[in-house]
């Protein structure tokens, strides 16, 4: 079954991004409404099993949203107080401000100006530019994920964690250097990856997040971290006087093992993402042709008006389609394009402003030196793009484009 256009009269606003929910979406919701739990039920392992074997994980650890699964993430592998962790700049917000609000020091790397990704070369660079750190987050941007065997090199000669954000990425594949290939969330190159399931992410839960692993006391560790730092585990229980009686764990027992937050996702958030799940080989095909509908339109423009660069050891499951634009040589600025764009009903967005230029990041540390962060950033334009648009649709946005911008 192909994915249904969005019934749009025409000419109709077309946002950058968007859920696409069908009929089976709402028909699994309404079942998880219907049902004895909304929340702590059996549709949470359901969900949990099904990620974990599309990505070839060992395990699966589901939250409320992907800023969560971050935090999760960065607390389980300790990065605390005195800890440091390296972030390209070209990411959200919450790659560096969960880390930083387990206590670790953010140190921004440069990305490539033409694809956003950070290089080895990046890395290396922060990493002496740190002094020493802890941890690497390394972003994969708009679904393509960069050279992850020469970063896993670099990270480990400098024994660094390394910790995958795969918000952008569900479904794209790694071809490492030997021809092999690896899902991204099996973790062939990191510790463990992070995803999002926000409604513009190619799968949604509506909000939600989560972390996969193959490691099982990791994944232990996370799921107290989203439970208020608690657990239930007998065998984790160091009072055993209130715990146990004849031997047998008391049944309302927990103990807080450290403070934390209520993370965990409900059973009617992973009854949409089951739903939702299932349809990942579809969407991602669609959103494939979509892209490469794209890139032949837009082919004639180059280089004023060009999508970023393909990295060659990727075969992307597309989230976001962005463009690199020369502005200046159109005469013309992004704010004012964009203005254009929305006054005949095209949305864009920008992904991202730098975050080592972020008011916060740039008092507590100084703006680094990151020129290839900066000129991505100033060229960026992310498109109207989401599983239920047309061919048409794409047409329409490189029609509308091109003429603001007198190409």
């Amino acid at each position: 079954m192909s994915c249904p256009a969005l019934k749009r009269a025409p000419g109709a606003f077309l946002p950058y991004g968007r859920q696409v929910i069908e009929q089976d979406d709402i028909d699994a919701v309404c079942e998880a409404l219907r049902g004895d739990y909304l929340t702590t039920g059996p549709t949470i392992p359901r969900f949990e099993a099904a990620l974990a074997k599309t990505v070839h994980a060992g395990d699966a650890v589901v939250c409320a949203n992907g800023t969560a699964a971050l935090y999760m993430a960065a607390h389980a592998l300790g990065l605390g107080a005195g800890t440091k962790v390296i972030v390209p700049s070209i990411t959200f917000l919450a790659t560096a401000s969960a880390p930083h609000l387990n206590g670790a020091e953010i140190v921004f790397a440069d990305v490539d100006p033409e694809n956003g990704l950070m290089r080895p070369e990046d890395l290396a660079e922060a990493i002496d530019r740190s002094g020493g750190a802890n941890a690497v987050f390394n972003v994969h941007l708009n679904g393509q994920c960069g050279a992850l065997e020469e970063i896993a090199q670099v990270a480990r000669a400098k024994g660094l964690a390394i910790l995958d954000d795969c918000c952008h990425a569900l479904g794209t594949t790694y071809v490492a250097k030997d021809g092999s290939r690896s899902a991204i969330g099996e973790n062939a190159f990191c510790d463990a990856s992070v995803f999002s399931f926000h409604p513009v992410k190619t799968v949604t839960m509506g909000e939600g997040g989560a972390v996969t692993t193959n490691d099982p006391a990791f994944a232990a560790a996370l799921r107290r971290t989203r439970n208020h730092g608690m657990t239930r585990e007998p065998g984790d229980f160091v009072d055993a006087e209130e715990a146990f009686d004849s031997g047998r764990a008391n049944p309302w027992y927990y103990e807080l093992v450290e403070p934390g937050f209520n993370w965990r996702a409900t059973d009617i958030q992973c009854a949409l993402g089951l739903s939702q799940l299932a349809k990942l080989d579809r969407f991602a095909a669609r959103r494939r042709a979509l892209a490469a509908a794209y890139d032949e339109l837009l082919a004639p423009y180059a280089p004023r008006l060009r999508p970023v660069t393909r990295h060659r050891n990727c075969l992307p499951t597309w989230h976001l389609y962005a463009v690199l634009i020369d502005f200046a040589s159109c005469g013309l600025t992004r704010a004012g394009v964009m203005r254009e764009l929305a006054d005949d009903g095209i949305g864009s967005q920008v992904h991202y402003f730098p975050v080592h230029r972020q008011r916060y990041y740039a008092e507590r540390y100084g703006t680094a030196n990151l020129p290839g962060s900066d000129r991505y950033y100033a060229r960026a334009l992310s498109l109207p793009f989401f599983a239920a648009m047309t061919v048409d649709d794409v047409d329409r946005v490189v029609r509308t484009l091109t003429k603001i911008l007198g190409l």
